[in-house]
């Protein structure tokens, strides 16, 4: 039986790292899906971002925001104190391995906000606010549903289910990106006076579409991983299935939106295909253990929401350069209300009191910390900087310099 703790240790304990790996590749996903859906002149500001997000994300977690979710504090938030790095004797997996796993979620939830707010804010307040984001907002949640399970304080235990984040990572990026761009405002020309849109096509949609596939490879370990355990027949059964069931949702989603993009606009258009894979990744992270099936159907929802949310933001003067607002917000939300529909995890009611608590809490902080940084320092570059493009004033440098100049 000893040896057997140690396998089921070990096993679990690779479980983690592998699975964190897999999600920490998801950073570049996002970096180059964002640079191929703005434009060059912003690129090496984009990419700037990214970086540093990942890196304030994994700081701020470690310090603060890791016990803030899973340590023993009270119903609202755990301890505020820096993570302790060992191990108990009788721990059933390495603590250093799950916080690897849990913070490259913490950074994923940051990099959502990031391509909903490009081409016009400034890096830093949004580093700056990368840092309240990662060492209290997302935490607090995180303390409510998972943190909760395991200290028996969360406030949405009860009727609520989340297997990988659908709300409690993607919608979270989602509601704090929407309160930022509501302060932010939209691209300089994106809205005419007549109300009408103007397209602003992103530079390369080949990164994009690479970026894509990162992402969707990543997710395996983001899902998968969420298994939490890796010892046992039934374990590693599940782990497949997880991981067969979020692939399809993926290939659900992108072929949608190629069919329904057909239908209303007689064309197929790459950018909402990929955005539909995403869309379906993100509806069933909420209960990936449903089967193919469901993530069949989930995907097919997700992408079919993707696909009219798009425009329905532009109306509302929204302006979202790669469409995250619609892919983690908005599919964010079904997935976690699909759960409480189709499968015996949560009941609709405290699935929709998840949706409800925590993006009522995660906009309304949101907003205050971006007002508050508005205040002080200013969110959005001047409108000659707009124009001529962040990377000179924001970085000192060109993502393709040699390109400008021919």
């Amino acid at each position: 039986m000893e040896n057997f703790a140690d396998v089921k240790y070990i096993l679990d304990g690779f479980l983690f790292v592998f699975a964190g790996i897999l999600v920490m590749w998801m950073a570049a996903g996002f970096a180059m899906l964002e640079a191929g859906l703005t434009r060059s002149k912003n690129n090496a500001t984009v990419l700037t971002k990214n970086v540093a997000l990942f890196a304030i994300s994994c700081i701020m977690f470690y310090f603060i925001g890791f016990n803030g979710m899973y340590g023993e504090g009270n119903a609202f938030i755990g301890s505020l104190s820096i993570l302790d790095e060992t191990t108990a004797a009788d721990a059933s997996y390495p603590v250093m391995a799950d916080f690897f796993f849990q913070v490259v979620f913490v950074a994923t939830a940051a990099s959502v906000i990031s391509g909903t707010i490009a081409e016009r804010m400034k890096l830093w307040p949004f580093l700056i606010f990368v840092v309240v984001l990662s060492g209290l907002i997302y935490p607090i949640q995180g303390h409510w549903t998972w943190g909760g399970s395991l200290t028996g304080e969360g406030a949405l235990i009860e009727g609520f289910s989340d297997f990988a984040g659908s709300t409690i990572v993607h919608s979270v990026g989602g509601w704090a990106a929407l309160a930022g761009v509501l302060i932010l405002g939209a691209r300089k020309g994106k809205y005419g006076k007549d109300g009408r849109v103007r397209p602003i096509q992103g530079s390369n949609l080949a990164l994009a579409t690479l970026g894509t596939f990162i992402l969707w490879m990543g997710w395996f370990g983001f899902n998968g991983g969420s298994q939490l355990a890796m010892g046992s027949k039934g374990d590693i059964d599940a782990i497949a299935s997880v991981v067969a069931t979020t692939n399809m949702a993926a290939c659900a989603g992108a072929i949608t939106a190629a069919l329904f993009t057909q239908f209303l606009y007689k064309k197929v258009d790459l950018t909402m295909v990929l955005n539909g894979a995403l869309a379906g990744l993100v509806s069933v992270t909420a209960a990936p253990d449903a089967g193919m099936l469901y993530g069949f159907g989930v995907g097919i929802v997700g992408a079919i929401l993707v696909v009219l949310s798009v425009p329905m933001w532009d109306k509302m003067k929204i302006d979202d350069p790669v469409g995250a607002l619609s892919v983690h917000l908005v599919a964010g939300i079904w997935g976690t209300l699909a759960v409480g529909l189709f499968t015996a995890s949560g009941t609709f009611m405290g699935q929709l009191k998840g949706v409800v608590v925590i993006g009522t809490f995660v906009f309304i902080s949101s907003f205050i910390v971006w007002k508050i940084l508005d205040m002080i320092v200013g969110l959005r570059v001047d409108e000659e900087i707009e124009i001529e493009g962040l990377d000179i004033h924001e970085t000192g440098l060109e993502c393709y310099p040699e390109f400008k100049k021919a």
